[in-house]
């Protein structure tokens, strides 16, 4: 570890800078939040620096006096010989000196600032790589939400209350990760923070709601890990056990909380781990001994994903839960394949239709489906296609219609096989294509080899 971080309180300190430059600006701009007092001294002086009300400027050079009575020092110059001068005078009497863009003289360095005030994320490459550090604050601002300050101030004004109430360490930890990952962290996320003041407060006077558990019903999207939520990342992080399902992809597995435990309960064709039923019990058995359950599932838990019947019970037992959709395979697997579903030369409606067989039959509204106006997707139509093709003819679609059958969409493996109506049942026959797929219908399915942009 080249620098160990230590976050140092410079409110009502003093903090020399030694240039007024551009570069001087920028370092003036961060301290000063800090509710440092900030003194320049340069022979000339950027206006939108002498005008700052943190700043005190002085027009002349720098002297080796300056550096009495202050904290830290910052030098911002281009002079190299002055930046040497500084690092060695300042770190002579055991102060703070940072020397921008020079490592070697500094003694203490600027991380790149996730700020969410009082929650404070320092990142730094140790000054060998400021641009990677700044992309990985990137990576965290848009990931930690603008709210989490708020959060953090409520836990702060409760802190010595819920002390005084809930007097072993252990149960304070639990009422604050169910506090701090539950309803009334949603609540400050949401904006509404007397809201969430007062859920806190009951939790608080409620023993029985400090272990109570609660369900997320999560959507994965259709595989690739990138296409996931904001909030559905954050929630697959605070789990302690995750419930999921055959479409969920070991990428977006590797994502979930390292030491939560997992329950597959998959279903392929007649192959089904736990029944329906089963699954709905469990979630709330789970839930009933104060467990955080994830319920994660492919693509979005309200499109052909049943997630409506696994929140019926847990409505009925009074079992808090959330809902967060997420990126159907309809939407992602035609993006990635170059087939927009909507298009206003070929189609003006999309219809989203379960191609499941259940005893080898279909039983769909074929004279609904016909229009030539619009674009129909199947879901797990694969066993079912050649009679999905067949029907469709039959019913008045023309054999020529265009037809994509795509395997594992918006993954590494994804392969689309482009057809027609009349023949995509005979390229499913000697190509033999392997689930989860999805099947796209309609004239929209010409544009894929002009679109076509994804190429794994």
């Amino acid at each position: 570890m080249d620098y160990f971080p230590l976050f140092h309180k410079f409110n009502g300190e003093s903090v020399l800078v030694v240039g007024g430059g551009t570069i001087a600006l920028r370092k003036i701009t961060l301290i000063e939040r800090s509710g440092a007092n900030v003194r320049v001294v340069a022979p000339e002086i950027r206006e939108d620096i002498s005008r700052r009300p943190s700043c005190q400027c002085e027009y002349r050079e720098y002297r080796e006096t300056d550096l009495d009575g202050h904290a830290l020092v910052i030098c911002a110059t281009d002079n190299t010989a002055l930046n040497q001068e500084v690092s060695d005078a300042a770190k002579a009497r055991g102060m703070l000196v940072n020397v921008v863009d020079s490592p070697d003289l500094c003694n203490v360095i600027f991380p790149s600032i996730v700020d969410r005030n009082p929650l404070i994320i320092g990142i730094t490459s140790s000054g060998r790589a400021p641009v990677l550090a700044r992309t990985v604050r990137a990576k965290l601002e848009s990931t930690i939400p603008a709210s989490f300050g708020h959060l953090a101030r409520l836990a702060s004004a409760y802190r010595e209350k819920v002390k005084q109430v809930i007097t072993s360490s252990s149960d304070r930890l639990r009422f604050w990760e169910k506090v701090l990952n539950g309803v009334t962290a949603e609540h400050v996320y949401a904006g509404r923070l007397d809201e969430a003041e007062r859920s806190l407060q009951k939790t608080l006077d409620d023993p029985q709601l400090r272990v109570q558990g609660e369900v997320y019903l999560v959507g994965a999207g259709p595989g690739d890990p990138d296409l996931l939520t904001f909030k559905a990342l954050r929630l697959m992080q605070q789990a302690d056990v995750v419930v999921y399902d055959a479409l969920v992809s070991d990428a977006i597995m590797d994502l979930v909380r390292r030491d939560a435990d997992r329950i597959y309960v998959g279903k392929r064709r007649s192959a089904h781990t736990l029944p329906q039923d089963a699954i709905n019990e469990r979630l709330a058995s789970l839930a009933k001994e104060g467990k955080r359950v994830l319920r994660l599932k492919g693509g979005d838990p309200f499109i052909f994903g049943r997630g409506g019947e696994e929140i019926d019970l847990l409505a009925e037992h009074q079992i808090p839960f959330q809902v967060v959709p997420g990126i159907t395979a309809a939407s992602g697997c035609a993006a990635y394949s170059g087939i927009p579903l909507t298009h206003r030369d070929y189609a003006q409606s999309v219809r989203f239709v379960t191609g499941h067989l259940k005893d080898g039959t279909t039983n769909l509204p074929w004279e609904d489906l016909v229009s030539t106006a619009q674009t129909l997707v199947f879901y797990m139509g694969l066993t079912g296609i050649r009679q999905i093709c067949e029907q469709l003819i039959v019913h008045g679609r023309h054999p020529e219609t265009p037809i994509a059958l795509i395997q594992k969409g918006t993954t590494p493996e994804q392969h689309v096989w482009v057809g027609t109506l009349a023949t995509m049942p005979d390229i499913v026959d000697r190509e033999k294509p392997q689930a989860p797929t999805l099947t796209i219908v309609g004239e929209v399915v010409s544009l894929h080899a002009k679109l076509n942009w994804y190429q794994p």
